[in-house]
């Protein structure tokens, strides 16, 4: 049996340790820091590969590779969404992620991303609200009361200041489960009865649900002036969560306009109705809200971006620590042009 050497070795974070580094560093400090990173890459913008994500769908879901590079590091992510799967015991999404070095193209982290999705994505959404939220809000709407709503809830809280959070889910025990989860957090937790309770009084409305389908989870009467929207759960063709009219009345602001219009609330309208992207608002190449009765609007759907800064993030962060083992991954015979011999000396 060969022994490998150092340079067969690549950093592999499982979910126990991706939980440990995360308790380690502690969950709202890494939720601000997460923000951070994914606020300073979208400054960047420009220097990114950008693609919309490769997605395979089917009638029960989709399964896509998103991937992007700054010219120095490489990055991709495998995840999927299956809404029916929570009904059989299992997440509806999951995900893992790599980082490569552009000169080599050896991995230097293979890593869980289902948690560092949840977080990412809490942290992506807190950030934008940062530019978008009205000043000083403190009241947030959480409809949809999935796994992605308490790191959403806790990321508002660290990131932006909110105190109060207002639950709704059509699922009872779901926001039951919630209540739960964010007792003793901080956040004044209220369970509502009705999507329209759930939105009396919040300044940032977050609608993230998981249907396969177009529905309509805010109609445009419920929606006054001065709001923000965090629209999360709009991720694939023909799955939406806002009234069009709603659309409408807003100033929607976007991650990656080529990809937002095949999968999020966008699709809806026109190709050529105008939204924002939100790096030209972060380098003040565009504004943001600029008006107190503004409807402001996230049409997230989630970008590769995103993914790379956290994974850049976690590698930095499990330096020195004992949160991620060693993965014999690559091949590394004497002679790189000896890959055969390598695999006959196996043998001994």
């Amino acid at each position: 049996m060969l022994t490998p050497s150092e340079k067969a070795y690549v950093p592999f974070v499982s979910v126990d340790n991706m939980m440990g580094l995360i308790q380690h560093i502690g969950l709202e400090r890494a939720l601000v820091e997460l923000a951070a990173e994914v606020e300073a890459d979208f400054k960047r913008w420009p220097l990114f590969d950008k693609t919309p994500r490769v997605a395979s769908h089917s009638d029960v879901g989709v399964i896509e590779l998103m991937p992007t590079s700054d010219g120095e590091m490489y990055g991709f992510k495998y995840v999927n969404g299956h809404p029916k799967n929570t009904k059989e015991g299992l997440q509806t999404v999951t995900a893992f992620g790599l980082l490569a070095d552009v000169q080599s193209g050896y991995p230097v982290l293979l890593s869980e991303m289902t948690m560092l999705t949840a977080l990412r994505t809490a942290a992506t959404s807190a950030m934008v609200g940062k530019y978008l939220a009205p000043k000083n809000a403190k009241t947030m709407a959480m409809i949809g009361n999935g796994a992605q709503s308490e790191f959403q809830c806790m990321a508002f809280k660290a990131v932006c200041g909110i105190d109060t959070v207002r639950l709704y889910d059509i699922d009872a025990a779901a926001t039951a489960k919630v209540v739960r989860n964010l007792t003793g957090k901080g956040l004044d937790v209220v369970a509502c009865q009705s999507a329209e309770e759930a939105i009396a009084g919040a300044q940032i409305i977050t609608t993230c649900t998981a249907d396969k389908q177009s529905a309509t989870i805010l109609t445009d009467n419920m929606v006054g002036a001065g709001v923000h929207i965090n629209a999360i759960g709009g991720d694939c063709p023909g799955k939406t969560e806002l009234h069009g009219d709603i659309l409408r009345r807003s100033d929607i602001f976007v991650e990656y306009p080529e990809q937002t219009r095949v999968e999020g609330e966008i699709q809806q309208l026109a190709d050529d109705h105008p939204v924002t992207e939100l790096w030209e608002v972060m380098t003040g190449a565009a504004t943001g809200r600029v008006r107190d009765n503004q409807i402001t609007l996230f049409d997230s759907v989630g970008f590769a971006i995103e993914d790379f800064s956290a994974l850049r993030y976690v590698l930095k962060n499990i330096e020195g620590t004992a949160f991620f083992e060693q993965l014999d991954m690559l091949a590394d015979p004497d002679d790189p042009r000896d890959l055969f011999g390598m695999l006959e000396r196996s043998k001994l």
